[in-house]
């Protein structure tokens, strides 16, 4: 919004325009009254009266300068003072006409010239030259010499450069404006912009503070303020007492995220808990990030905090419940055994019903070896992996995948999925047969439920170079490029998935990979969006059983 023009005081040109006549004027007269006086102490040669008068004259013009107003009035009635100069110079030059007087009329040209531009410079030679010419033409004792005619010269050349001087000054002078407007602009955008990241991160709910490359703070947010405040509250003055992601190992000073950001790292995450394990807790996830300038040196760091204690609670909630409820069903899956094992003993059994109940006791088996997994998963849940027992032995890895499509055939069958197994070949490798038929069990089980009705799932084993790859390909329902990002997270499912209506823990796959690294391999996904996923397991092959 414009301000309005102050209420006291002239606008600051008109005052410029004041000082400007004051000292033009004070000029001149400076310079008459030194005349005055070595005209009144030294023998003159001329017209006393005449050069009083033409000294008063310009006195008297330098009296009115100074009381009249000139920042109220318009600037055009200021040329009548260097015209009357001029007139008061020419009755100076009367007085002695060879005294050389007439250098004076170079003031008011000056002034003409340098106030009014080329009209000004006009105005003022034409004056002059107009009264040098009639008091050249009227002296009686009129001798044309060479300062007649370079006198004029030197007048119009000194107010031409004073012209082109001023010229050149009101030329920078609107550059250097223009510059001032430009700066003042881009510190407006400044300024503004300031105030709308201000704003911004003042209304988010995570805590960013900015760190100078010494260690300064020079940017924090009120949400930063609120967290610290909370902390500080909840464990008095003390100060708060922090603890590693697993909640009970204490957090050296030297390891927390503000003292890792001071000495130059960059982290993503970092949990620290707040708070005596006995009592109410506080969870924050840090992250710093380094800044580099243009020219690719650290000038400081980025470090945003965020409390993410409700998201703890419900992820330890949600384990516990896990942990609980697999508890429960290992008692009614050992029964199951049991009783699978007395009626497969039984040799009243016929055979074709026995095969049938070895399978399913097999399942049952493989179910239990689940859960087991699923618990301790969840024990280690702290340590956020699972620490799953692997013991490798030399096996052909063909077995363990015909093996797992075998047992997945009559549900393969129920759904209409066709279960292609002829690229599966020889190849050998130190693995642990029941993790690994655990991972195939998982793939494949997968591959046929998310399958459309008539789909197939190809299967496929390889050796290249010193690896085993098993790829497992169906043409299902296929994943978004959202949920690969995010497939093997624990309880994860993807949307694509979700619309299918099938249930599922989402556990398999983040169980399947954590096994797979155990041996020293991975997972990954290639998948398109309604055309079908390709998992591939990659697993380091064995030369032979040493």
């Amino acid at each position: 919004m414009q301000e309005p023009p102050a209420p006291h005081g002239p606008p600051a040109f008109d005052r410029i325009r004041d000082r400007t006549a004051v000292l033009n004027q004070l000029m001149l007269s400076a310079v008459v009254l030194a005349l005055t006086v070595i005209v009144a102490v030294t023998p003159f040669p001329g017209s006393y009266g005449l050069f009083f008068a033409g000294a008063l004259g310009t006195l008297f013009v330098a009296g009115v300068t100074l009381v009249v107003p000139w920042n109220r009035i318009a600037l055009w009635w200021m040329a009548l003072i260097p015209l009357a100069d001029m007139v008061a110079v020419a009755v100076l030059r009367m007085s002695s006409p060879y005294a050389g007087f007439a250098l004076l009329w170079i003031f008011p040209a000056m002034w003409l010239a340098g106030t009014f531009g080329a009209i000004g410079l006009l105005t003022g030679v034409a004056t002059m030259l107009g009264l040098f010419a009639l008091m050249v033409l009227a002296d009686p004792m009129h001798n044309d010499s060479y300062i007649t005619f370079l006198f004029p010269m030197v007048v119009l050349a000194v107010s031409a450069t004073v012209y082109l001087v001023a010229r050149r000054s009101a030329a920078q002078r609107s550059l250097l404006d223009k510059q001032a407007d430009v700066l003042a602009n881009a510190l407006e955008r400044t300024r503004r912009q300031e105030q709308e990241v201000t704003e911004v991160l003042d209304a988010v709910d995570f805590g960013v503070m900015r760190i100078d490359v010494d260690g300064t703070i020079a940017v924090t947010n009120e949400a930063h303020g609120r967290l610290q405040q909370s902390l500080d509250r909840g464990q008095g003055a003390a100060g708060a007492v922090a603890y590693q992601d697993d909640g009970v190992t204490p957090l050296p000073p030297g390891e927390l995220p503000l003292a890792r950001a001071l000495r130059g790292e960059a982290f993503d995450g970092q949990l620290v808990w707040f708070g005596d394990p006995s009592g109410p807790r506080r969870v924050l996830s840090v992250t710093a990030r380094r800044l580099t300038a243009s020219s690719g040196d650290d000038i400081g760091a980025i470090v945003v905090s965020r409390e993410v204690t409700a998201e703890m609670t419900a992820l330890r909630a949600r384990d516990e419940l896990v942990a609980s409820v697999s508890h429960e069903l290992r008692t009614p899956l050992t029964s199951i055994l049991g009783y699978l094992d007395l009626v497969v003993d039984d040799p009243t059994v016929p055979e074709g019903a026995r095969h049938r109940l070895e399978i399913a006791e097999r399942n049952a088996e493989r179910l239990l070896g689940i859960i087991a997994d699923i618990l301790a998963a969840s024990r280690a849940h702290r340590d956020l992996s699972a620490q799953l027992p692997i013991n490798p032995v030399y096996v052909d890895v063909a077995t363990v995948v015909r093996a797992a499509v075998e047992s997945l055939q009559p549900g393969s069958a129920e759904r209409g999925v066709r279960i292609d197994s002829s690229g599966v070949t020889s190849v050998h490798a130190r693995v642990d047969p029941l993790r690994l038929r655990q991972v195939m069990d998982n793939l494949i089980a997968n591959a046929i439920k998310y399958n459309h009705p008539d789909g197939a799932v190809v299967i496929t084993t390889a050796r290249p170079a010193d690896e085993v790859v098993i790829d497992v390909h169906d043409t299902g329902v296929g994943l978004a490029a959202s949920d690969r990002e995010r497939l093997f997270q624990r309880f994860y499912r993807g949307r694509a998935v979700r619309g299918t209506g099938m249930t599922g823990t989402g556990l398999g796959l983040a169980i399947s990979r954590e096994i797979v690294r155990a041996h020293g391999g991975d997972i990954t996904v290639c998948s398109e969006l309604g055309v079908g996923s390709t998992f591939t397991v990659r697993l380091p092959a064995a030369a032979s059983r040493e």
